[in-house]
C-alpha cells in the first residue's frame, strides 16, 4: 500500500512500518529526527500558477486549495492535520489536482516514499476481511506518520470504499497533541470521490436552466448538499462517517461540471503538452465527439476531460 518493504530488524528498530531502506542513509537519519522534513519541498507560488495556468473550470478549486495549502504551511504548530475532500463527477480534474499539489510538496512527487495512495478495488476489495483492513490501515498511518510527520495520505474512489472502513484513522485527523506515540499534526490528507457529483451536476444545471452562469453557484450550498448526499449514502465510504459527523474535514473542494468551452481548452492544453500543432479544426472534432448531458441541450461534458488525450491522438 505505497511506500517499499522494511527489513524485520528494521521494522523493529524503528518501531513502525517506515518507508525507509538501510541503503537510505538519508530516509534513516529523517527517521530519527523529531523535525523530520523528509523530501518535503513545499512551493505554493508554482502550485497557484500551474493551477491558474492548466486547471480548467474550476475557480473554487484555485481558491480553496491554494489557499488552504498555504495557510497550513505557513503554521509551524498547527493543531491538526490538513485535511480535504475533493468531490466531483469524473474527468473535472481531482486527480489531476491531487498529482500536482503532490509535485509541489515533495521534491520526488507522487513517488516519494512519504505519499501514500490507497485505493479500494485494490487495497481494500473484500467486505468480509474490512476488519482486518482496519487494523491494517492504522497500523499504516501510524508506522508512516513515526517515520516522517510530514506524509500525505491521498484515499481514491471514496465512494467504492467500504463504509464504516474509514472512520479507523478518526484519530489521526482531529485536534489531539499525540495519538499513539505519533506526531501526525502536519501531515495531509486527501479524500477523492465521485460521491456529490451528481448533486454539483443538479445544481449547476438548474442554474443554466434559470439563465445563470456556473459561477454563481454557491459554495456553501455545494459543501452542505455533497456531505448530506455521501453521509446518507449506505453505499459511500463518507456513509455515516465520524469524519463528517465531526467535522473533520478542512476543505470540502467540489469540482464544477465542464462546458464545452471547457473542454475546447482541455484539447488545447493537451495538444500543447504532446508538442501538436494547435489547430481548430481538431479542437472542434475533439469537443464534438465527447458526449453531453442532457441529451438534447449537451451543456455540459458527461466525461469532463477524462477522455480528451486518447481523442486528440485519434484526431491527430
Amino acid at each position: 500500500m505505497g511506500g517499499g518493504s522494511v527489513p524485520l530488524r528494521l521494522l523493529l528498530l524503528l518501531g513502525a512500518a517506515g518507508s525507509a531502506t538501510p541503503w537510505d542513509l538519508r530516509a534513516l537519519r529523517c527517521s530519527f529526527s523529531a523535525a523530520c522534513e523528509c523530501d518535503f519541498r513545499p512551493d505554493v507560488r508554482g502550485l497557484e500558477c500551474d493551477l491558474a495556468l492548466n486547471l480548467v473550470g474550476q475557480h473554487f478549486v484555485r481558491q480553496l486549495v491554494v489557499k488552504g495549502v498555504r495557510e497550513f504551511l505557513q503554521n509551524h504548530d498547527p493543531i491538526k492535520p490538513l485535511v480535504m475532500s475533493f468531490h466531483g463527477w469524473t474527468g473535472t480534474g481531482k486527480t489531476y489536482v491531487s498529482s500536482m499539489l503532490v509535485r509541489y510538496l515533495f521534491r520526488d512527487g507522487v513517488r516519494s516514499p512519504y505519499v501514500h495512495q490507497f485505493s479500494p478495488i485494490v487495497h481494500f476489495p473484500h467486505a468480509e476481511q474490512i476488519e482486518q483492513y482496519k487494523e491494517n490501515l492504522k497500523s499504516w498511518i501510524q508506522g508512516n506518520l513515526t517515520n516522517c510527520g510530514r506524509s500525505v495520505f491521498l484515499f481514491d474512489e471514496m465512494d467504492k470504499m467500504h463504509p464504516g472502513l474509514i472512520d479507523v484513522i478518526i484519530p489521526f485527523l482531529g485536534p489531539s497533541w499525540v495519538v499513539y506515540g505519533t506526531n501526525y499534526r502536519k501531515a495531509i490528507f486527501i479524500f477523492i470521490s465521485n460521491g456529490g457529483g451528481e448533486q454539483i451536476n443538479r445544481m449547476a444545471l438548474d442554474l443554466w436552466y434559470a439563465r445563470k452562469d456556473r459561477e454563481e453557484i454557491s459554495l456553501q450550498d455545494l459543501a452542505s448538499a455533497v456531505s448530506e448526499a455521501v453521509f446518507e449514502n449506505p453505499n459511500n465510504g463518507f456513509w455515516k462517517s465520524g469524519i463528517i459527523e465531526e467535522h473533520l474535514i478542512d476543505l470540502l473542494v467540489p469540482f464544477l461540471p465542464l462546458k464545452q468551452h471547457h473542454v475546447k481548452q482541455c484539447v488545447v492544453n493537451e495538444l500543447t503538452q504532446q508538442g501538436l500543432t494547435v489547430q481548430q479544426d481538431i479542437i472542434q472534432a475533439v469537443a464534438d465527439s465527447i458526449p453531453y448531458f442532457p441529451d438534447e441541450e449537451r451543456v455540459f461534458s458527461s466525461t469532463g476531460c477524462k477522455t480528451v488525450a486518447s481523442r486528440v491522438t485519434f484526431f491527430s
